[in-house]
C-alpha cells in the first residue's frame, strides 16, 4: 500500500527545548528522548507507543514554528515536481539514518511544509504520528492561504489530495475539506489580506475544556474560546511558551 499523500510527522523548531518539552508533556502526555543524532540535539516525542513529533533548536533566522510532513513514495521526485509546480526547496532531499529521506519546502503561496520518504515499517504503515482516533497525535491540518484554488491545484498535483466538500463558515470564508483516498485529513481556506500562506497542525486532546486550563497553566496562550466544528468536535488555537502556533481538537 502506498502512503503517498498522508500526513506522517510533526516537527517543532523552538529555542527553549526544556520549557516546551515540559509544556507538551503536561498537555498531551508526551514523553521525550534524545534521538542520538551526532550533529545536533534532536528530541523525539512519544504518545503511548507511537513516535509523534521531533523538537530541535532553530538556527538564527529560522522561524519558531511547527512543520507538518507528508509521506511520499520518492522524496527526490516529489521535491523536483514541487519545484516545477512553483515551490521553493529549503532543505534538499536528505537521508536520516534509520528513518528515511526528507525535504523541506515552501509552497507557491508561501507556506512551509515537509515531505518524508519513510523507511518501510514492520507494520506496513508510515508511522503512527497521524492518528485521528488517538489523543496526543496529529488529528487535522489546515492551510490559510491567499488563494484556495491555487493551493488545491498545487497539493492535488503533488500529493493526490482531493476535495471532500466546501462549507460556508461565515459571510467571508469558505472552508474546503481535503482528503487522501477518502480519508479527510484537513482543510484549506482563503484568508483575506494574508500575505503568505501558513499551515496549522491540530493535535488530538481528550477534553478541550480541560485543555484550555492546561495550556494556560503551563505557560501557553489560548487565542479564542472553544469553537464547535462540523461533526461535533471542538477546537482551540494556541501558542506554546516558545511562541509556536498550534491547535487542539477533541470533545468538549
Amino acid at each position: 500500500m502506498s502512503h503517498h499523500g498522508l500526513p506522517c510527522w510533526y516537527e517543532l523548531a523552538s529555542p527553549d527545548l526544556e520549557k516546551v518539552k515540559t509544556f507538551y508533556a503536561g498537555m498531551l502526555g508526551w514523553t521525550w528522548a534524545d534521538s542520538g543524532m551526532p550533529s545536533m540535539t534532536y528530541l523525539l516525542a512519544k504518545a503511548g507507543d507511537d513516535m509523534v513529533a521531533g523538537l530541535f533548536a532553530p538556527d538564527p533566522g529560522m522561524p519558531v514554528a511547527w512543520t507538518n510532513y507528508t509521506a511520499v513514495d520518492d522524496a527526490d521526485a516529489t521535491a523536483a515536481k514541487a519545484k516545477d509546480l512553483g515551490a521553493t526547496i529549503v532543505v534538499p532531499p536528505t537521508d536520516i539514518p534509520g528513518t528515511g529521506r526528507f525535504s523541506v519546502l515552501i509552497d507557491p503561496q508561501g507556506a512551509v511544509f515537509g515531505i518524508l520518504q519513510p523507511l518501510p515499517m514492520a507494520d506496513g504503515t508510515a508511522g503512527g504520528a497521524f492518528n485521528q482516533q488517538k489523543s496526543g497525535h496529529g488529528n487535522w491540518h489546515d492551510l490559510a492561504t491567499p488563494d484556495t484554488a491555487a493551493a488545491l491545484a498545487f497539493y492535488g498535483a503533488l500529493f493526490g489530495w482531493a476535495v471532500t466538500r466546501a462549507m460556508q463558515m461565515g459571510p467571508d470564508m469558505v472552508y474546503t475539506v481535503i482528503n487522501r483516498e477518502g480519508q479527510d485529513i484537513g482543510g484549506i481556506f482563503t484568508e483575506a489580506g494574508k500575505a503568505a500562506a501558513s499551515w496549522t497542525v491540530y493535535f488530538g486532546a481528550p477534553s478541550i475544556k480541560d485543555a484550555v486550563e492546561t495550556v494556560k497553566a503551563a505557560g501557553g496562550t489560548v487565542l479564542h474560546d472553544p469553537a464547535e466544528v462540523p461533526g461535533g468536535a471542538f477546537i482551540i488555537h494556541c501558542t506554546d511558551p516558545g511562541g509556536a502556533a498550534f491547535a487542539l481538537t477533541g470533545p468538549a
